[in-house]
Order: C-alpha cells, then sequence, then structure tokens
C-alpha cells in the first residue's frame, strides 16, 4: 500500500483526476483538502491556495497514475509524491487488493 500526495491548482481539477483515477481502478480512495501553499518556482517564493489529494494506491499503479495525472493536470511541473505504508488496519490489504483488481 501507498499514499500518494497530488497538489492541484482548484477542487474542479482535483475532482476531475481523482475521479479518472478512481473509474480506471488506479486508486481506491481519494481525500481532497484545501491547503494553502509556499514554495519557490521560477526564482520566486509563491504563496497560493490549492487542494491536496490524498490517494490510496499500490505501488506498482504509480507509472499509470502518472499517465492520467499528465493528461489532466493544468500544472507545467505538478509534484506526485509516493510514501510507502508501514503499517494499516487489518482489512486495508484485503480492501485494496479487491478494489484496485484488474
Amino acid at each position: 500500500m501507498v499514499i500518494l500526495y497530488l497538489t492541484c491548482a482548484n477542487g474542479t481539477e482535483a475532482k476531475t483526476i481523482a475521479n479518472a483515477l478512481l473509474e480506471t481502478q488506479l486508486i481506491a480512495c481519494a481525500r481532497r483538502s484545501s491547503v494553502s501553499s509556499s514554495y519557490w518556482w521560477d526564482g520566486q517564493i509563491h504563496h497560493d491556495e490549492e487542494v491536496l489529494l490524498m490517494m490510496e494506491s499500490l505501488e506498482e499503479k504509480f507509472s499509470e497514475i502518472e499517465v492520467i495525472v499528465t493528461k489532466l493536470h493544468s500544472y507545467k511541473e505538478y509534484v506526485l509524491t509516493m510514501i510507502p505504508v508501514l503499517k494499516t488496519t487489518p482489512g486495508v490489504h484485503k480492501w485494496l487488493d479487491s478494489t484496485l483488481e484488474k
């Protein structure tokens, strides 16, 4: 199991990406949360309101997820981060396997 993080320009973009990944069974769950981001870009510090997608999936799905995100994301350079989950509650792996079965 992995958790994927992706910041999006707005709620509409986040929902579009999440739905595309859910419909193709590349993720089992997506959570959207408004965030205030501060970052370096083009030699300047920027402060923006964004929407953070937190998604649950399997490590082997990353490449396919990245293809869809690349097609749908509005940023020239987006950050899609994958973090492995070391432990979780008992039924999660069974749920992921049955949900992402393809």
